[in-house]
């Protein structure tokens, strides 16, 4: 192929982009806004391209040319809404930082967890719904509860290699999930703060008094 033939690929190629990539970023976020409401009113299985369309008034060929099957559109709205939402948690003790995710927790975890389930049959068919969703909701935070454990390591507030060290996060998720299932309620920030002052602070031979950061004298 000659350099002019290359070029002209090049520029057919931008264009067909330019036609597909023609949604703002702000109205590509109100299709993904639009998908995620749908998954926590009625489930995967009620997400429909003609649903989207009609919630944002848009034409379902819109949507189709973005996005060819439903379950990349789904997954491209996991992804565009993955936050880190305990980022910025640092109190300075593990004590702390665990507390304070227990209240952060409390203000989005329903909105996930009602996610999860509508998701939980649907990821055992697709990989990459599974993948989209592990990035969105699992990993972030699984980082940052990681990132709590590995300064109190370095500060000398826990040994390196605690046993309960790697059960933190499990814990932490678990109970978040399995609250409304077993109980049918949210994990709210009294029952979260309560489970971590009970269960993960005791576990980790951290002795503090409720709601506070310094060790027990």
């Amino acid at each position: 192929m000659t350099p002019p033939e290359r070029t002209r690929e090049q520029q057919l190629c931008e264009q067909a982009m330019s036609r597909r990539s023609k949604i703002t970023p702000e109205r590509e976020q109100e299709f993904y806004d639009a998908v995620l409401d749908q998954l926590r009113e009625s489930g995967y299985e009620a997400v429909t391209m003609e649903g989207v369309a009609a919630r944002t008034r848009c034409s379902k060929s819109t949507l189709y040319r973005q996005w060819k099957t439903k379950p990349q559109f789904v997954a491209a709205a996991l992804r565009a809404n993955r936050c880190v939402r305990f980022a910025g948690i640092d109190t300075g003790s593990l004590a702390g930082d665990l507390r304070a995710a227990a209240r952060a927790a409390a203000t989005w975890a329903w909105r996930d967890t009602m996610i999860v389930q509508a998701l939980s049959h649907a990821v055992l068919q697709d990989e990459d719904l599974q993948h989209a969703l592990r990035e969105a909701l699992v990993e972030p935070e699984v980082a940052a509860i990681d990132e709590f454990v590995r300064r109190a390591v370095a500060r000398g507030e826990i040994a390196a290699g605690h046993p309960a060290a790697e059960f933190v996060t499990v814990q932490l998720f678990g109970v978040l999930r399995a609250r409304p299932l077993l109980e049918g309620k949210n994990a709210d920030e009294d029952y979260l703060s309560r489970f971590v002052e009970a269960v993960l602070l005791p576990v980790l031979g951290l002795t503090e008094g409720p709601g506070g950061d310094a060790p027990a004298t």
